[in-house]
């Protein structure tokens, strides 16, 4: 079993001028978290996933340091209180954030194999780190021809298993 034989061909792109606020739309409405990112001719240059774009929004850091007590005893008394984001904070990083093209937010280092890689590369690659959930496949000039989803593998074997 090869690449293609797992491979989805119909694969949704996007553009990397396309800005937060399209991708965040496009997103919406379909039911998987990633998608390449590719040229005016299909060449692919990232990939961009729900996660990127959900950091964009999570704040680097929610954590307010309180110190109590008086000098010099400050360094040494100090309280960790979380603080909740609020509605108004996430809507400002929103319109901040909305307008930025998705060529700043993507993974500029995408795995990619060919149609002819091994089923066993795939997997390799789908297990071996946690944070590859898709892998495009390319031809020999970088143009996307397909994307393997886990799921399409975990599909595969599945109708393999029943036929």
């Amino acid at each position: 079993m090869q690449a293609r034989d797992l491979m989805v061909e119909d694969v949704k792109t996007v553009s990397p001028d396309d800005d937060v606020s399209h991708v965040l739309k496009r997103f919406a409405r379909v039911d998987f978290s990633g998608f390449p990112v590719v040229d005016e001719d299909g060449v692919i240059l990232g990939i961009v996933t729900e996660s990127d774009l959900v950091d964009l929004f999570e704040p680097e850091e929610e954590t307010l340091w309180i110190p109590i007590g008086l000098p010099p005893f400050v360094d040494t008394l100090t309280y960790q209180i979380d603080v909740p984001w609020s509605e108004i904070e996430t809507g400002i990083d929103f319109v901040r954030e909305s307008g930025r093209s998705i060529s700043e937010v993507m993974t500029r280092d995408v795995l990619t194999v060919t149609p002819e890689t091994d089923v066993e590369e795939v997997l390799d690659h789908l297990v071996g780190d946690p944070d590859v959930n898709r892998i495009p496949v390319v031809d020999d000039d970088g143009k996307v021809v397909g994307i393997i989803a886990r799921q399409d593998v975990i599909r595969a074997f599945r109708d393999q298993e029943l036929a």
